[in-house]
């Protein structure tokens, strides 16, 4: 399968909007003008189908970061409804950057399909929810991208089994992901994209990272590595009240990511001949000769 060349750089909003249409609108006018980036992506939830009524019903495990008196309401608080998503992605389509979501069932599924946005992302949490990835296989055309967090390599073969069946996997992005909030260096296990090449490159479009890590260092050299589509949580401000905030990058970050991984991606060559033209005046200049 064909690779991209250059980076392709998603800032995850997710719900770091804080359940306000025009933050989010503002995380998404940064991203494009500030940031850079090709991509904004949200998430869609439909809360009374992924949560039993126990989960639905019990508190917040960490109280000081809820919107609602119980975890279902704290979701409820922070979900878009689907003319809510149409109205951002039309506003992503006005200014030029594509709008995307993750999609947690296949309600919401179904939903965010029905919008045609270019790829839709199936978080590590629900990759193997295969009734919604069969469909999204059947129904969807846009390119679908997967989170591999907290998954074993048996049920990673079974994801790729199952687009391949339906002859998807022309469309199928994998992601290297590790699963935590924010994850330690030690556990980012950037090595893992190689075996995702061994094992995948030929048979899907894309490797990809999704990151949870603190900096941007890490994420140069996932794309170094070969994962050509980068994807890291994003927020206005870090201190913000919400789970993700911490493990996310704030505009300034954001925009040097994207710096420092455009100017990673022209320096990724073999040299063109033996000297460079710009090394031949340095040659004349500086190299030892005999009878200098």
């Amino acid at each position: 399968m064909s690779q991209r060349k250059e980076p392709y750089v998603i800032a995850e909003i997710g719900c770091n909007h804080k359940g306000d249409l025009e933050i989010a609108k503002e995380l998404i006018r940064v991203a494009k003008i500030f940031c850079n980036v090709d991509a904004v992506k949200f998430q869609k939830r439909n809360n009374k189908e992924l949560l039993t009524e126990e989960q639905y019903n019990a508190p917040h495990p960490n109280p000081v970061n809820s919107y609602g008196d119980s975890y279902g309401a704290h979701r409820e608080f922070l979900e878009f409804n689907i003319e809510q998503n149409k109205e951002l992605m039309a506003y992503c389509n006005e200014i030029g950057i594509t709008y995307s979501t993750s999609v947690w069932d296949l309600t919401s599924a179904k939903e965010m399909a029905s919008l045609n946005p270019e790829f839709l992302k199936i978080p590590s949490a629900c990759n193997n929810n295969f009734e919604m990835l069969e469909w999204l296989a059947k129904n969807y055309k846009g390119d679908i991208h997967v989170s591999t967090g907290m998954t074993y390599l048996n049920e990673i073969e079974s994801i790729i089994e199952l687009f391949e069946k339906f002859d998807r996997t022309k469309d199928l992005i994998v992601y290297n992901c590790v699963s935590g909030y924010p994850v330690p260096f030690e556990d980012v296990s950037l090595l893992e994209i190689l075996n995702l090449k061994e094992r995948y490159a030929h048979r899907v479009k894309e490797i990809g990272f999704s990151g949870h890590h603190l900096g941007i260092a890490i994420d140069v050299a996932a794309f170094t590595l070969g994962a050509t589509v980068i994807e890291r949580h994003y927020t206005l401000d870090r201190t913000w009240k919400g789970t993700d905030h911490s493990a996310s990058l704030e505009p300034s970050g954001l925009r040097k990511l994207v710096r420092d991984l455009k100017a990673t991606s022209k320096a990724l060559t073999y040299k063109e001949r033996e000297i460079l033209d710009i090394e031949k005046v340095q040659r004349e200049k500086l190299k030892y000769r005999k009878d200098n």
